[in-house]
C-alpha cells in the first residue's frame, strides 16, 4: 500500500512520522520551513507515549514535485485550504485511490466527495492533541491516538479498508472502521467544536476546563446544544458524549489549546467559520435553539446576516 498524507502538521505529521516508523510506504506534503526541515532533517516527534525520536528519513515534498500514486490519500488540511487540495488529488490519484479526509469539521468527506466523484471518499475523523512546535518538530500532549473512518454509503465499503486499519494498528495507531461514520464524526465533533468554542471565548488552555467553574460548565454546555442538533439530524449517539468528551479533556495536558486558538493568536487563517459559525447555521435549518454557541458567536462576530 502507497499512502500519501497532505498537510504534516500535528495530525497529519504524527501519522506520518508513527507509520514511516512503521515500515509503511508513505509521503507526506507540506511547504515552507516545515517541508524544508523534514526534508533534510526528518520530523522529530515529542510525544508522552514513545519518548523524543526523530524520523528519519522521511519522504516529503511539496504539491509540484510529487510524482507517485498513492493508493491511499490522507487529507490532513486544514478547512480552509480545502479546496487548494482537489487539483492536485485529481492529478495524483489513479482510479482506485481512496480518500480519507481527518478535518475537523463535520461534513467534510460529502463536501469532497462532489468535488471528486470518480473517486470513494469516505469520512474520518482523529483524536489526538498535537501541534507544530517549531518547523520540523511535532508535539503531541497526552496519549490518545486514535482514528476513525468509513464510508457513509454500504455499497461504497472496499475490503482495503481493512488493510487501512491493520497499516494504522501496526504502526501503533487505534484504528476503527466505523459502521455509521455520520454519528462518529459528529460525536468527534461534539468535543472539538465545544472545545474550541470554550477556548476561544475564555482564552484558556485545558487545564482550565479540567476544573470545576464556568469554563468546564460553558464547555459541557455547548456539547449539550450538538447533542440536541444531532437529535434533530436523526443522529443517535452510543455513548454519553459528555461523559466520554470529558474523560478526552482530562486526559489531556494541562497546557494543551486547540488549533483554532493557535491561529487567531498568530493572526492566520482559521477554521472559525467550520468550528463554530456553521452549527449555529444546523441549528437553523433543523430548528434548534443553541443559546451558548450564540453567545460566543455573537463575541466573535458572527453576524445575523452571515447565518
Amino acid at each position: 500500500m502507497k499512502y500519501l498524507i497532505i498537510g504534516a502538521g500535528g495530525t497529519g505529521g504524527s501519522i506520518g512520522a508513527f507509520m514511516t516508523e512503521a515500515g509503511k510506504d508513505l509521503t507526506v506534503i507540506d511547504r515552507g520551513m516545515h517541508l524544508e526541515a523534514i526534508q533534510n532533517h526528518g520530523l522529530k516527534m515529542e510525544t508522552t507515549s514513545k519518548g523524543n525520536y526523530t524520523v528519519y528519513p522521511m519522504k516529503a515534498w511539496d504539491m509540484e514535485h510529487y510524482n507517485e500514486q498513492p493508493d491511499v490519500i490522507f487529507n490532513c488540511a486544514k478547512d480552509y485550504s480545502l479546496l487548494d487540495t482537489i487539483p492536485f488529488i485529481k492529478r495524483a490519484a489513479h482510479k482506485d485511490t481512496i480518500i480519507i479526509p481527518i478535518l475537523n469539521i463535520y461534513g467534510t468527506g460529502g463536501r469532497m466527495q462532489k468535488l471528486l466523484p470518480d473517486l470513494l471518499v469516505t469520512d474520518g475523523c482523529i483524536y489526538i492533541s498535537a501541534e507544530i512546535k517549531e518547523p520540523g518538530i511535532i508535539l503531541q500532549k497526552g496519549d490518545i491516538f486514535r482514528v476513525v473512518f468509513g464510508v457513509r454509503n454500504p455499497e461504497d465499503y472496499r475490503s482495503v479498508l481493512e488493510q487501512v486499519a491493520a497499516d494504522l494498528e501496526d504502526s501503533g495507531i487505534t484504528s476503527i472502521i466505523s459502521d455509521n461514520i455520520r454519528r462518529d464524526a459528529l460525536q468527534k465533533f461534539s468535543y472539538v467544536s465545544p472545545m474550541a468554542a470554550c477556548g476561544v471565548y475564555y482564552d484558556i488552555n485545558a487545564g482550565a476546563a479540567q476544573r470545576e467553574g464556568k469554563e468546564r460548565d460553558t464547555f459541557i454546555a455547548l456539547m449539550r446544544e450538538i447533542e440536541a442538533l444531532a437529535q434533530a439530524m436523526d443522529i443517535h449517539f452510543n455513548v454519553d458524549i459528555v461523559e466520554s468528551n470529558l474523560e478526552i479533556l482530562d486526559n489531556l495536558s494541562p497546557t494543551a489549546s486547540t488549533s483554532l486558538q493557535r491561529d487567531l493568536k498568530q493572526g492566520k487563517d482559521s477554521e472559525i467559520n467550520g468550528l463554530i459559525f456553521e452549527v449555529l447555521r444546523l441549528g437553523r435549518n433543523y430548528g434548534v435553539n443553541l443559546p451558548t454557541y450564540e453567545m460566543i458567536a455573537e463575541k466573535l462576530g458572527f453576524k445575523a446576516e452571515n447565518r
